[in-house]
């Protein structure tokens, strides 16, 4: 009598392996893939908002945020209101404000609508608008200021991105800058850090925790 032989042969067996290891390669290259494509979208905005305030000021001689002619250049442009020292002092050369401000009492938060209004980056005119102020790729906060968060670090103006996991942080450094993000022209601090109250910056990079990362210019 002839039985029915079941399960797989050899060659069967060999077959499914192989297409199992190539689904594999192809997910991690994909993943490769991915996290490149975000660290380009992040080296970007570091690269690309000093940029258009360069060209702001060639254009106005003033910087973003801080026109004191701003009616001039760009009528109906909302400027920082009302007049204090460290948030909203148009004409002194300073991008006032922390870098997380929120609202159009500092310099740092109108920056954003002024860049936009001179043509010079995308996004919302609406300073009360939810999509109003920038995020990076990872849906982390940016930010414009002369006011550094990080003691150590100070220079005309600093960019600032919230919220990036410590793998791209490590990436953004060593493209960027040294490669150690307790020195240098670029720095990291926890997640959400807004003042020098809470200035600890970090040596050794959590790959699991998330940073703000900040750069002078």
């Amino acid at each position: 009598m002839k039985h029915d032989s079941s399960g797989f042969t050899l060659i069967e067996t060999a077959i499914v392996l192989v297409v199992i290891g190539l689904l594999l390669g192809a997910t991690i290259k994909g993943q490769e893939l991915i996290n490149d494509s975000r660290e380009k979208r992040l080296i970007g905005d570091f690269e690309n908002i000093p940029v258009s305030i360069q060209t702001y000021q060639d254009k106005f001689r003033a910087l973003p945020g801080d026109d004191a002619r701003l009616a001039m250049h760009l009528p109906g442009a909302i400027p920082c209101s009302p007049l204090a020292a460290g948030k909203c002092a148009p004409g002194n050369g300073l991008i006032d404000g922390k870098w997380s401000d929120t609202s159009d009492a500092s310099e740092s938060y109108v920056f954003w609508q002024h860049i936009r209004l001179a043509g010079l980056a995308d996004g919302s005119l609406d300073t009360n608008s939810s999509d109003y102020i920038p995020r990076n790729v990872l849906g982390g906060q940016l930010g414009v200021t002369s006011i550094s968060p990080i003691i150590g670090l100070s220079g005309t103006f600093l960019i600032c991105s919230d919220a990036i996991p410590g793998k791209y942080v490590k990436r953004l450094d060593a493209d960027l800058d040294d490669g150690n993000t307790a020195q240098g022209f670029m720095r990291a601090v926890d997640a959400g850090t807004t003042t020098p109250e809470n200035p600890i910056q970090i040596t050794n990079i959590n790959e699991n925790s998330t940073y703000l990362v900040c750069m002078k210019v």
